[in-house]
């Protein structure tokens, strides 16, 4: 495989999801789960997945524990053959792991178990090499991607990042949405969703990209608004539509393709998790 031109920092995980038909009432009782899978997670192994899957090459930069989780998590991300390179750091410790509660609906409560006890920094030489010689670099939130956001930012190349439920103040999630120029969230976290675009794009942004769940999608440039509608799906699990969408949209741009092209094509992407149990096809 030739160096990759594009650069994803941020969380793998191991996790295990319990699909339930609705989540549990904040009392004490018993529910029966539908179902449970242990499988690979983090939203920068979803990223990174996908875009192997595109046919785009791509380096995952992640942290990983010493613990048999991490040789999961590892092996699992193998699964994407060449067009996947994997820098994990290794520490002492836990690998990241989640217990995720799922609804056939898309809700999600996520129980963070472990995290790994050290990020990935610029200390690695690999990284930061390949971090010099990215054309773009995609800073997941998280301690490696606020970790590596400087050296990636100094290596010059265009930033993205995916601020998920961000709702317009938090503060962990304001480096990354000064540093980078093209942010995608979803709606989950506002109920003005084109304000909240509006004010990424006046503090610097160049594309805004919220994704709506089923009522699709919608992008802000200098240019104006862009949308599109969600793909038809026949819905197996909806953990990873959303970084699934993020690598379409990001291999159509790749290709020289507009704001809407772009959207489109992260719809359709964004089909091929939903249709797995897994964050991709690839780990079926």
């Amino acid at each position: 495989m030739s160096t990759p031109a594009t650069v994803v920092v941020g969380p793998a995980s191991w996790n295990t999801l319990v699909r339930l038909d609705e989540l549990p009432a904040p009392r004490p009782h018993t529910v029966f789960a539908r179902g449970t899978v242990r499988t690979l997670g983090g939203t920068s192994a979803g990223k990174a997945l996908h875009l192997a899957e595109l046919g785009s090459p791509v380096t995952l930069v992640t942290a990983v524990g010493d613990d048999a989780e991490a040789e999961l998590v590892l092996e699992a991300l193998g699964a994407a053959g060449e067009h996947l390179e994997v820098l994990a750091h290794r520490a002492p410790g836990p690998t990241e792991q989640h217990l995720n509660l799922m609804t056939g609906a898309g809700e999600r409560v996520s129980v963070y178990l472990a995290v790994p006890s050290e990020p990935a920094g610029p200390g690695d030489e690999h990284v930061t090499a390949r971090l010099a010689g990215a054309r773009h670099v995609v800073l997941d939130l998280g301690a490696s991607g606020l970790e590596l956001l400087e050296a990636a930012r100094a290596g010059g190349a265009e930033l993205w990042t995916d601020l998920h439920d961000y709702d317009g103040v938090s503060e962990f999630h304001r480096p990354f949405a000064d540093a980078c120029s093209h942010v995608f969230l979803n709606d989950d976290g506002t109920d003005d969703h084109p304000a909240l675009m509006r004010a990424l794009l006046d503090r610097g942004a160049t594309t805004v990209v919220c994704t709506l769940g089923a009522k699709g999608a919608v992008a802000l440039t200098r240019d104006g608004w862009s949308e599109c509608a969600a793909e038809p799906a026949d819905v197996v699990d909806t953990n990873g539509a959303g970084d699934a969408f993020f690598a379409g949209f990001l291999a159509a741009h790749l290709t020289g393709a507009g704001t809407g092209e772009c959207l489109r094509a992260g719809a359709r992407q964004a089909v091929r998790a939903l249709g797995s149990p897994h964050l991709s096809p690839f780990l079926s």
